[in-house]
């Protein structure tokens, strides 16, 4: 595992433990600050809401098939399953914009994809399309620590673009990382809140929802390694569902105006901005498969249109309140998975159960519903915290019936779905968050089922009724299932735990490195809270 692989991953991680184990206070006004110390709380801008979308977009004549075909309340979709298509159809989204483009993510990194991205934002803006940028503060601490991210002088850029309006969720009073570590100890349970959530919104009338991140290793052009993860593209009510949350978060107390960091770009630097972005562009080799500025996607979306799977759909959401955050994906995603009938079908990147989620699958077992699980193995994990405290929960969930899959680290399915040409990644490692129900109604989002999900980090995601869609995703999260993709864990007739694959079967879990190893028992003296 390199250095820099490590820092990206575990930025968070490794600075929360360095902290003192104290009760954090409640959320504070917030302030800024800049390099010399903070400044005074800032005017908060007054509501702004999504545009109403109109009958010029690109994506209208699509719409209107579906609803004249389907109705009102009808959507059509598409799942984004490789990572090359991730990255292309944001671009397809981006590049044919008209009106306005809402972007809310995670993490967004200054790397190939992240800057790729950027330059086809400042297209769209360029030519008059409205754009705004919600990004959580952390990109900021990971862009110290890694030099790899969102720093306030490249957001101050961003968002000196008459058309961008770029805003951070939950920020760091202290702008300088080694004042922040003061800033955790006092406000540990606030600091500890980051937005999760993942969305792109063109035109009120196209989303793109799901489990990616913006950065190379979500789009499969990272040489070290890449994710296989899972999003839906959607035309219709559900992009109009998508900003109603998107709203929420983007009028809250819990984001701030990057202008009130006051940090003036003149003229001169966003041209030299626009300029060095275009050099580091070109030179990227990893991107020789998309185009570097915008493009028109005329043919694309037509072929969309004839591949689009119809349903109705729900957006949820854990959502901003003025002092906390109410965290109510637990309970969708719990009634969700109760409504089974037959089959259960969850792929979720990070497990770490409870003892009630594991008297939920033994409820459904003796309803005779069919549950399978698939999820990392230590392998193709990128954090062995996590699977510290997942693996003593493997024998109970087998033991309820369910089966249990987890990802290898060098899946068949990592040529052509999760590494992108010419791109070949270390290791694969599964970041999917996706359920289907009873081959009818699938789930797919930000969370995972881990304690941070739940307590911590907002979540979101998207619940779509439609047989052919589920039909469409339970093939999918089978395939991943497979032999040549995952290991089966089963429990053996001498009581041990035994993992199989297409080519061996081992008794002790599966590593990539001794390291590996090593982690996985140091992470199991720290609180599970923290992943």
């Amino acid at each position: 595992m390199t250095a820099k692989y490590m820092q990206r991953r575990y930025a968070l991680p490794v600075f929360l433990l360095s902290l003192a184990l104290v009760n954090g206070c409640a959320m504070t006004a917030a302030v800024i600050g800049s390099k010399t110390g903070t400044k005074p709380v800032f005017e908060r801008p007054a509501p702004e809401y999504a545009v109403e979308p109109r009958n010029d977009d690109a994506f209208f004549p699509v719409a209107q098939r579906i609803t004249r075909q389907h109705g009102e309340q009808a959507s059509g979709f598409r799942l984004l399953d490789s990572n090359e298509d991730g990255l292309r159809w944001r671009l397809a989204l981006i590049d044919s914009a008209r009106h306005s483009i809402d972007v809310q993510y995670y993490l967004w990194y200054g790397d190939a994809a992240g800057r790729l991205l950027a330059r086809h934002l400042l297209d769209a803006a360029d030519r008059g399309v409205r754009v705004r940028l919600l990004i959580d503060d952390l990109n900021t601490l990971l862009q110290t620590a890694a030099r790899l991210s969102l720093r306030d002088e490249v957001a101050a850029w961003l968002d000196a673009h008459p058309n961008i309006d770029l805003r951070l969720f939950n920020p760091w009073s202290n702008r300088d990382i080694t004042r922040r570590f003061g800033e955790s100890i006092a406000e540990l349970e606030r600091v500890n809140q980051r937005m999760h959530n993942k969305a792109l919104v063109v035109d009120n009338r196209a989303v793109i929802i799901g489990g990616r991140n913006i950065g190379d290793e979500y789009m499969g052009i990272n040489a070290d390694f890449n994710f296989h993860d899972l999003d839906v593209l959607g035309i219709g009510p559900a992009a109009r569902q998508v900003s109603t949350v998107f709203d929420a978060y983007w009028n809250s107390r819990w984001v701030m105006p990057v202008s009130a960091l006051d940090l003036p770009v003149s003229t001169e630097e966003r041209t030299q901005g626009a300029r060095q972005l275009d050099e580091l562009l070109a030179n990227e080799v990893t991107l020789e498969r998309f185009p570097l500025g915008a493009i028109n996607w005329e043919q694309e979306i037509q072929w969309l249109d004839r591949h689009l799977l119809v349903g109705t759909s729900e957006v949820i959401a854990d959502l901003p309140a003025k002092h906390n955050i109410e965290q109510l994906m637990l309970d969708h995603i719990n009634a969700l998975i109760k409504s089974s009938q037959r089959e259960l079908l969850i792929a979720n990147a990070y497990i770490i159960p409870r003892k009630r989620s594991i008297g939920t699958l033994q409820a459904l077992h003796e309803q005779g519903v069919s549950v399978k699980i698939l999820t990392n193995s230590l392998a193709s994990h990128d954090v062995p915290a996590v699977n510290s405290h997942y693996k003593p929960w493997r024998r109970p969930i087998i033991e309820t019936g369910a089966e249990l899959y987890e990802l290898r680290h060098d899946p068949a399915i990592q040529q052509g779905i999760v590494d992108t040409a010419p791109v070949r990644g270390g290791f694969t490692g599964l970041h999917s968050k996706a359920m289907v129900v009873d081959r009818e109604t699938s789930y797919i989002g930000s969370m995972n089922f881990d304690p941070r999900s739940v307590a911590y980090n907002t979540e979101m995601g998207i619940v779509i009724r439609s047989r052919e869609l589920g039909e469409e995703l339970t093939r999918l999260i089978e395939r991943d299932m497979q032999p040549d993709n995952s290991w089966r864990v089963t429990i053996e007739q001498n009581e041990k735990l035994a993992w199989t694959n297409a080519d061996e079967s081992v008794s002790r879990q599966p590593a990539r490195s001794w390291w590996q190893r090593v982690q996985d028992v140091f992470f199991r003296a720290f609180p599970k809270s923290l992943y």
